[in-house]
């Protein structure tokens, strides 16, 4: 997503609270599912959004990251240990506590990265997570 401008630096980033970097992280991870499955698939938008909610709800972030956290550097589990203890006034209504801190977690490292422009890196996780997920068997 280069064309969109990305105007902050790191110093500037680093003082965004953790639920400014889920709310960019959210964003952005649900938009690279949506285009892997129009990738994949021909379906039709209904059934994309179907597809989409197994990995963008918050049960299914949550056990992405933790099957990730062991590959992540020691700043991306700081960045991830700051989105999951952020004060968090609103749980999704399909989710626990434990997994919604979690998936904020997950969300935050994701807008992080995309918002500190380590393009390279962001690339990297999203293909770790879809490997570590179901996405290969579900959207078949």
């Amino acid at each position: 997503m280069e064309w969109i401008e990305r105007k902050k630096e790191v110093e500037e980033v680093n003082m965004l609270s953790p639920l400014v970097w889920a709310y960019i992280g959210d964003a952005i991870f649900e938009t690279f599912i949506r285009v892997q499955l129009v990738n994949k698939s021909n379906a039709k938008p209904h059934k994309l959004h179907c597809e989409s909610i197994k990995f963008v709800k918050a049960k299914a972030q949550a056990n992405m990251l933790k099957k990730i956290h062991d590959e992540l550097t020691e700043k991306e589990q700081e960045i991830v240990r700051r989105g999951r203890n952020v004060q968090n006034h609103h749980v999704a209504k399909n989710a626990n506590v434990a997994d919604y801190s979690m998936s904020t977690a997950f969300e935050a490292l994701v807008g992080y990265l995309y918002l500190t422009k380590q393009d390279e890196r962001l690339k990297e996780i999203l293909r770790m997570v879809i490997n570590s997920s179901d996405y290969n068997q579900d959207t078949q």
